[in-house]
Parts: structure tokens; sequence; C-alpha cells
């Protein structure tokens, strides 16, 4: 099982390294399109459903120009679920007013907000992880730091990433010799579990110590330096100018109005 996590903690890492349009643009590009596409989700009132559903091209098209898996992506969002639907369960019985009518079942505004926070939750949720899988996490801190976040900053969330697999791979091994030296259900009570987590806690403490002597052996002096080289281009410029006017046009216009009234004139 902890190998299974393991690998499906660095699998965001590994799509980064795809040869496709998004993977080619500068993390700069992809991080503003980003942040500037979950800020205009977020802005929509807690009534509004039809103005979110045309935010579903920007996932789609990126899910189909990066070649990133959607059925990996979607398990992601589904684990992360729980805590929107924790956070909107209750609307239902707070908010009673009927605001519509569907085929005659009077729906409560509880339940369009409980819907409303769900299609947030799904857009903001799905675009940062695609944008991990195109940009790869030290590429996102890259462009944070070429964007004149603090030098500080930038290494303490780099840090907390990296110790994420340096704490998972600690636990691997713990596991593995406490299922070589047991039997049954032995060394699986609490008791044991409180010892396991003490020696995960000690170990990991001397592994970090050992990594940032290594860091400083090698000249590390509290900046990140990157192997690749990035420069924002025409391309990036266009990228971020076409996400800027399409949510634009998604957030001014009723957009799924206007084609329902299209429909209707023509048929």
């Amino acid at each position: 099982m902890f190998d299974s996590e393991y690998f499906n903690l660095g699998y965001l890492d590994t799509l980064s390294y795809r040869d496709t349009v998004i993977h080619r643009l500068d993390p700069r590009a992809k991080l503003i399109a980003t942040v500037l596409f979950i800020v205009t989700v977020v802005s929509f009132p807690k009534y509004e459903i039809a103005g979110l559903l045309p935010f579903f091209l920007f996932p789609v098209l990126l899910f189909s120009l990066a070649d990133v898996p959607v059925k990996f992506i979607l398990k992601k969002v589904l684990l992360v679920s729980s805590f929107a639907v924790f956070i909107g369960i209750f609307n239902p019985v707070i908010d009673r007013r009927i605001v519509y009518s569907l085929l005659g079942v009077p729906v409560s505004g509880g339940w369009i907000s409980f819907l409303s926070i769900m299609l947030k939750f799904f857009l903001t949720i799905t675009s940062a992880l695609l944008l991990i899988a195109t940009t790869s996490f030290p590429g996102i801190c890259h462009a944070l730091q070429k964007l004149g976040m603090p030098e500080i900053f930038v290494s303490q969330l780099l840090f907390l990433y990296r110790y994420l697999f340096v704490l998972t791979e600690e636990t691997m091994r713990i596991v593995r010799a406490r299922d070589m030296r047991s039997f049954g259900n032995k060394g699986k009570g609490i008791k044991a579990f409180v010892h396991l987590a003490g020696t995960l806690f000690l170990r990991t403490v001397e592994r970090a110590e050992r990594i940032y002597q290594a860091m400083l052996s090698r000249g590390f002096a509290g900046r990140l330096h990157s192997v690749r080289s990035y420069r924002f281009s025409g391309a990036d410029g266009v990228f971020v100018g076409a996400t800027i006017a399409a949510l634009y046009l998604f957030r001014a216009h009723d957009i799924v109005g206007a084609i329902g009234r299209f429909s209707m004139r023509v048929f």
C-alpha cells in the first residue's frame, strides 16, 4: 500500500517531463493563467451554476493538449472531495428558501449553493493538479521566484514538498521492517504504532540534518537554482492573453444563456 501511495505522490512530477505544447510553456505563464482562472471561478456568487459551466473548457483543453491521464487526476480530486462536501453539506439545512422549480420539484437555495461549491471545488482543484502535472512543483517554485516571491518562502515551500518524499521513504522502511518481524496481527496494536511514530520522527530529523549538511557542503546559500533555463516567449504571451480574454468573456457575459437563446431561435 505504501509503495503504491509513494508512486502516486511522485507521479504528478513524472507527468511534467512530457513534451507537449503545454509542457513547453514557461512556468510563469502557466502559473499566472491558473491563478487568474482560480480567482475568477471563486469570484462567482454562491447561487451561480450556469455561469460556471463554460469554465470547464479550460481543464478540458489542458487535458487534451498536455496528454494528462484524466482518470488519474479525477481520482486525486475525488480523494479530497470530502472536504468540499463537508463545507457545503449543511447548506440545504440552513438555506431552505425555494429558488427554482425543476419539473415541478421545488429546489431550495441551499442545494443550489451546495452544487455551486462542488463545481468551484472541482474546477479549482483540477486546474491546480494540472498545473503541477504540466510544470512540476520545482518549476512552480522557480516561477514564484522569478515573479518576485521572497526567497525564504519559496525555499520553505520547496523543502516542504521534498521532505514529503523523505518522510514517505522512511515510513516505507519502518513498515517493511515491522512486517518482516511480525506474524499475524502481532505488532499492529496502538502500542506498536506509538513506537513506530517515535522512530519515524527521529529518523526523519536525522536524515534532514544529513541532507542539509550535504546541501551546505555543495554551496547552498538560501537561493534556489534551476537546471533548466526558462524564457518568456511569444507563445507564453499568447497563452496568457488568450486565457485572460476567455476568462473575461465567461465572467462578464452569460454564455450559457446566449447559447440557449440562439438554439431557441434556430430550432
